[in-house]
């Protein structure tokens, strides 16, 4: 067994090398063990191993020479987003937030200083880039991220950006730690973020905390997604349907 000393702890490297290898099929779709070795930059038998290692459990699937990530972890997924009171008390109003925007509506969490997707719905005319549930992404990009930031501490903003950086999504995506900083205090002085073509042209997307009932903490998001037009057009009435679901979820979420 191989370890790696990281400041107090220690992690297992073949481990993480398995992890490694499962990125990066995420990220390419498929690959060959000839390309996950080059990429990777591990000889090709031990590529092979992983990928192979990573077949029989399940994790991993092969289709001819090349390798996808299996439905092993849609499996894991499931079970983990159910263990989550959040996600019961919250799914059936994001449902109807979804019905009366006529948009798509969205709950986020943050874990280790990013946004994960937990749930969404969409309505019959709602358009939106359709990422996956589950996706995790930079917190700043979304309204997601942006309204569970601005109830953070400066000392926690400045930690998640200090970890995950402020790289840009579009032409329009804050970059600087003292441009998040003043979109934070303007979500906090309005009451709910904007997220306006900063991870896709053309989507403007409309936040709100949630947090525990009688607690400052904040647990989670939820947002109204959709063409950037047509939610200028009705933000006003966004806004207060997102409120009302926010306070929903709230007293739902203190029985669970």
């Amino acid at each position: 067994m191989t370890t790696d000393d990281e400041g107090a702890g220690r992690s297992i490297k073949s481990v993480r090398n398995a992890f490694d290898v499962v990125e990066y099929l995420r990220e390419s779709g498929a690959s060959t063990a000839t390309e996950v070795s080059e990429a990777l930059d591990v000889p090709l038998s031990t590529a092979h191993i992983y990928l192979q290692t990573l077949q029989e459990t399940g994790y991993v699937r092969r289709e001819d020479d090349a390798y996808r990530i299996g439905l092993r972890f849609l499996d894991l997924g499931g079970f983990a987003r159910h263990t989550l009171d959040l996600y019961h008390a919250a799914k059936q109003e994001i449902t109807k937030l979804a019905t009366e925007t006529d948009e798509v509506a969205n709950l986020g969490v943050e874990e280790n200083g990013l946004r994960v997707l937990l749930h969404k719905a969409e309505a019959p005319e709602g358009i939106y880039d359709n990422p996956p549930i589950g996706q995790f992404t930079r917190m700043h990009w979304t309204s997601l991220g942006k309204a569970i930031l601005s109830t953070m501490s400066p000392e926690r903003v400045e930690s998640v950006v200090e970890r995950h950086g402020l790289p840009r999504a579009t032409e329009n995506t804050i970059t600087t730690l003292d441009g998040l900083r003043r979109e934070l205090e303007e979500t906090r002085d309005r009451g709910y973020s904007i997220e306006d073509e900063e991870r896709r042209e053309g989507i403007r997307a409309l936040g709100v905390p949630i947090a525990a009932e009688g607690s400052a903490t904040t647990v989670a998001a939820i947002s109204v997604s959709g063409p950037r037009n047509r939610l200028l057009d009705k933000e006003a009435e966004v806004v207060e349907a997102l409120e009302n679901a926010a306070n929903v979820i709230e007293l739902r979420y203190k029985h669970y």
